[in-house]
């Protein structure tokens, strides 16, 4: 599973991640020197370091890296693994409001040096005096600013196709920040087998549908979730789970109709996105109104089962949604 957002194909998969195209700027002037102004601010930083692997070749880091800025969709991953940035780019209220209190404000306190528009300061970022700098996003921005980052710091730069586990691994490396990385592993993999072990024949016996819909979303359209923390659910748990056919477009890439919805009939049990409180999320909420969705078979046996998934980049929401999924197989009539 990547992190791709959907800049590639239309809006759906930015409910598994957040954008991340970023244009860097630098205030009062026209950029061209503020790398040669901020290299001046490195000093020896490399001083005591190490080596990482990332897309950007073999880039030394420092050891222990103390003041980290992070970028585009590095920010919540390092903010899970317990760092605590010195800078970040905005995130947005949907993503800060399901944050645990201790990563929220791990975020207020640094210094925001861009917006989620995509636009980064680099003379704000330069005056943080970074030791190391984490980035993801698009191949064609790195392309324009990616030599300016290294100028001002040890710059480690990530993809946007980049699997999540993998992601996870070479920020914990590059961030130093591996413990917590070895214990949410951990964690995961306990609930993994948890929940394999206790709904092990209903994952056998029974076909899923995961449906989902945006604030992006046509009205009147939801789509079937093949990607974010449905793929989870399919690849990790093993559920039955519809997918694109090898090579095609995720099916979650094709808005469907709400005349359509009686066709999910065919699923045993179908799931939904929900929010902190076990509420359909606002976005969904029109689906759950319509006579369409209130005369499904799963739905009028109580085999229709919100899930909350509060991102699916990193192993801290996941293991929410884990918890969630659990909360909610235990709830099938068959388990009662």
């Amino acid at each position: 599973m990547s992190n791709a957002p959907l800049m590639r194909r239309g809006a759906v998969l930015a409910a598994a991640l957040m954008s991340a195209s970023l244009v860097l700027t630098a205030c009062g002037g026209d950029g061209d020197d503020t790398g040669d102004k901020a290299a001046g601010t490195r000093g020896d930083k490399t001083a005591g370091s190490r080596s990482v692997k990332a897309e950007n070749g073999t880039v030394k880091v420092p050891t222990d890296p103390e003041r980290i800025v992070t970028i585009g969709n590095t920010n919540l991953p390092f903010l899970d693994l317990g760092g605590k940035p010195v800078g970040v780019t905005e995130a947005s209220d949907s993503e800060l409001d399901v944050l645990p209190k201790e990563q929220r404000t791990a975020y207020e306190a640094a210094e925001v040096v861009g917006s989620n528009g995509g636009e980064v300061d680099l003379e704000k970022l330069a005056a943080l005096k970074p030791d190391l700098i984490l980035v993801q996003f698009h191949s064609n921005d790195w392309d324009k600013v990616g030599k300016k980052l290294e100028a001002i710091a040890p710059t480690v730069y990530w993809g946007l196709d980049t699997e999540w586990k993998a992601f996870a691994d070479a920020i914990a490396e590059a961030g130093n920040v591996s413990d917590e990385l070895s214990r949410q592993k951990a964690e995961f993999e306990d609930k993994v087998a948890k929940i394999q072990k206790t709904y092990g024949k209903v994952i056998k016996d029974t076909s899923f549908v995961d449906v989902s819909r945006g604030d992006w979303s046509d009205p009147g359209t939801f789509y079937i979730a093949d990607i974010g923390c449905s793929e989870i659910a399919r690849d990790d748990i093993g559920l039955d789970l519809p997918e694109a056919a090898e090579g095609k477009d995720p099916l979650a890439y094709e808005s469907l109709p709400f005349e359509q919805i009686g066709e999910l009939s065919k699923y045993d049990v179908v799931t939904y996105p929900v929010d902190a409180d076990g509420r359909p999320t606002e976005p969904f909420a029109p689906v759950v109104k319509t006579n369409t969705w209130k005369a499904l078979p799963a739905v009028r046996s109580e085999r229709a089962l919100g899930v909350f998934c509060p991102g699916n980049n990193s192993y801290g929401p996941v293991i929410q949604y884990l918890d969630s999924l659990d909360s909610a197989l235990a709830t099938l009539p068959a388990q009662q």
